[in-house]
């Protein structure tokens, strides 16, 4: 499971022109499922993420998470994240869950958060527009086995 999580000023995710999810200042979470991924591997990927110490503190130092800013967390899959680039020129998704399987495990890891958290999401398995404010930029790619 790999999640590429973003700190945004704001971000959202429209589907047929509609927007399905949107939060202010938070996380931009993709999350990409693979077959071998399970629920206790998402558990430890939410505990990593929402634990990611990538907003500022007093001091303007990366020490504190999102919860801690009372930020918000906005997720959507993006089977593309498990995609295998490592030869050619096109990409391979043979590491990517089966849809009925990777909705399942998005559905659960989504269900966690929002416990935890404000949560939004997109659509699973439809065509999203995300737009967001990247602040910084920071980005960075989190995985868990």
């Amino acid at each position: 499971m790999k999640a590429l999580i973003q700190r945004v000023s704001s971000a959202k995710v429209e589907v047929n022109g509609g927007v399905v999810g949107e939060i202010k200042a938070g996380v931009l979470l993709l999350l990409g499922v693979e077959k071998t991924d399970t629920q206790e591997v998402a558990d430890r990927l939410l505990k990593k993420v929402l634990g990611y110490r990538i907003f500022a503190d007093e001091e303007g130092k990366m020490n504190l998470n999102v919860q801690q800013v009372a930020g918000g967390m906005l997720v959507v899959s993006q089977f593309t994240l498990v995609a295998d680039t490592k030869k050619g020129t096109r990409p391979g998704f043979s590491k990517g869950a089966a849809p009925e399987e990777g909705e399942q495990l998005y559905n659960f890891f989504v269900e966690q958060c929002a416990q935890q958290i404000k949560t939004e999401t997109g659509l699973y398995g439809k065509d999203m527009k995300v737009s967001l404010v990247n602040d910084g930029p920071v980005t960075f790619m989190l995985e868990v086995n």
